[in-house]
């Protein structure tokens, strides 16, 4: 019993840990974004355990700018994440 909470505990761990959740995050974040040049993706950069959007237009894009993704990049990647912990957590 205590050897399948340890392992639990693991999982959770491993699931939650900000640079696996960042890597995660950044591939769904730089899907959704936009791309009539390739400016916004080519600038849309992960470090460390965070996405940075260094782009003068980004939080236009984020706020439905583009009719390629209405919804923005922070939207369905929130949603991408909460879905990623429910079904790696098996919840």
């Amino acid at each position: 019993m205590a050897g399948e909470i340890v392992k639990r505990l693991n999982r959770i761990q491993q699931v939650l840990d900000p640079k696996t959740l960042a890597q995660e995050a950044y591939k769904v974040f730089k899907d959704n974004t936009a791309i009539d040049t390739g400016n916004a993706r080519r600038n849309t950069r992960l470090q460390g355990d965070e996405i940075h959007a260094a782009y003068p237009y980004a939080k236009r894009l984020d706020q439905g700018w583009s009719d390629q993704f209405p919804e923005g990049m922070t939207k369905p990647t929130k949603k991408h994440i909460s879905d990623y912990i429910k079904k790696e957590l098996g919840k």
